[in-house]
């Protein structure tokens, strides 16, 4: 699950860098600049909303911390004791596949993010965040939520946990719907207490769920048509509403 990493990067490598995929990635960036267009609103009224209603605030921190890395260790955790007690080959690999996704995903995040340098919500300095692009990394060590909003850590370990766990038990339905609920509801609860903007989001998304199923398909994926074939497409698309914008994922069974 370590030493697999630097492979995983070298197939993420060949499966984003191509030139089909220009399409694909301009409907992303295209997607965070409207969000970004509409983040301070979005946040400002989430916050209020946060703030007027202990119940709101005491809901959002409780669903946030699912998005901390804790929840995703302690999965890995279980099905690896799982395995390890019972022999059961399939929960090892869910473990160790797990961390590998979180890994190979984490340190592409945080590259990203040590290059963008935008500002978390709680500590903007401006509307939608200041971006200082390739930050002195001393500051950046310093005061990390100045800088590491850009993209979300917390929907890419989440999503690639999801994805992983949802191809080693393809015969249980439920758990990629579920896990996309959960995946949501963090996505809302870091915007109402500041710690992401909702344009964060798109590219954070794509880079857990491309290294979650590289990291589930160890024997090889079919690069040349990932993406292209995939019966549980993951689809995330952005919601604009009067009052500002979001975001609205869905799962494609067919």
């Amino acid at each position: 699950m370590v030493t697999n990493v630097p492979g995983d990067w070298v197939k993420w490598y060949h499966i984003t860098f191509r030139s089909d995929k220009i399409v694909e990635y301009s409907a992303i960036a295209a997607m965070t600049g409207i969000l970004m267009a509409t983040d301070n609103q979005t946040y400002q009224t989430q916050k209020k909303w946060d703030k007027e209603s202990s119940t709101v605030s005491s809901v959002s921190n409780f669903i946030t911390d699912f998005g901390q890395g804790d929840a995703q260790a302690a999965l890995a955790s279980a099905y690896l004791l799982y395995g390890l007690t019972f022999d059961d080959n399939r929960s090892l690999r869910t473990g160790t596949e797990i961390v590998q996704a979180i890994l190979s995903g984490g340190i592409v995040v945080q590259l990203i993010k040590h290059v963008t340098g935008r500002e978390s919500p709680f500590v903007s300095t401006a509307p939608g965040g200041v971006w200082r692009f390739f930050p002195n990394q001393f500051d950046y060590a310093k005061k990390v939520p100045h800088y590491d909003a850009f993209p979300t850590g917390h929907l890419c370990t989440s999503i690639s946990t999801v994805v992983v766990i949802a191809e080693n038990y393809p015969q249980i339905t439920w758990i990629r719907p579920v896990g996309y609920v959960i995946v949501g509801a963090i996505g809302v609860t870091m915007v109402n207490i500041g710690i992401h903007w909702y344009s964060d989001y798109p590219l954070g998304l794509v880079i857990g769920y491309t290294f979650g199923m590289i990291a589930a398909h160890p024997e090889g994926y079919d690069l040349a048509n990932f993406g292209k074939d995939d019966s549980h497409a993951l689809c995330v698309q952005p919601i604009l509403l009067p009052g500002g914008a979001g975001i609205r994922m869905s799962l494609n069974l067919n």
